[in-house]
């Protein structure tokens, strides 16, 4: 951690967190076991957020991309959606995940798209869809994330 960020972030939301005395371009990132993964968001807005990861080093025995791996991935880029059209106010928090796996992939890099399916007060939910360098579908996830206040009531 420590890099800034170089994914293209809505200006407004932008704006709202430096008004509050947070550099959102140099905090933000995939979070530490992101990172540790090799996660990299490359766009982010609350209806869409697009990220990358390496398969190298994310791997099960066999070789193959590892099914968890590809579930941080979902569940990191949704969290950013979600984190994104909670905007300051909120915290998000994930509640429920599902991947169904369709591919086994070696090697190259993953690529994940979250796509808003629902934004709503106290939740979210994202289809994510990671594919290979190919283009081919590796994995389908839904991720729903709880939306809480970021100051707790008395």
């Amino acid at each position: 951690m420590g890099e800034q960020s170089t994914a293209k972030l809505p200006q407004d939301i932008i704006d709202e967190y430096s008004a509050l005395g947070v550099d959102l371009p140099a905090l933000f990132s995939a979070g530490h076991l992101g990172s540790r993964m090799g996660v990299e968001i490359v766009e982010a807005s609350a209806e869409r957020v697009v990220g990358t990861m390496p398969v190298e080093g994310n791997t099960q025995p066999y070789g193959l991309l590892h099914g968890g791996a590809s579930a941080v991935l979902a569940e990191t880029l949704g969290s950013v959606g979600a984190m994104l059209h909670g905007r300051s106010s909120k915290i998000a928090v994930g509640v429920d995940l599902n991947c169904t796996h369709h591919r086994g992939v070696r090697g190259g890099t993953v690529t994940g798209v979250a796509t808003a399916v629902h934004l709503g007060r106290t939740t979210t939910s994202y289809e994510i869809v990671i594919t290979d360098e190919q283009d081919r579908r590796v994995c389908s996830a839904r991720l729903t994330c709880l939306l809480r206040d970021a100051t707790p009531r008395p």
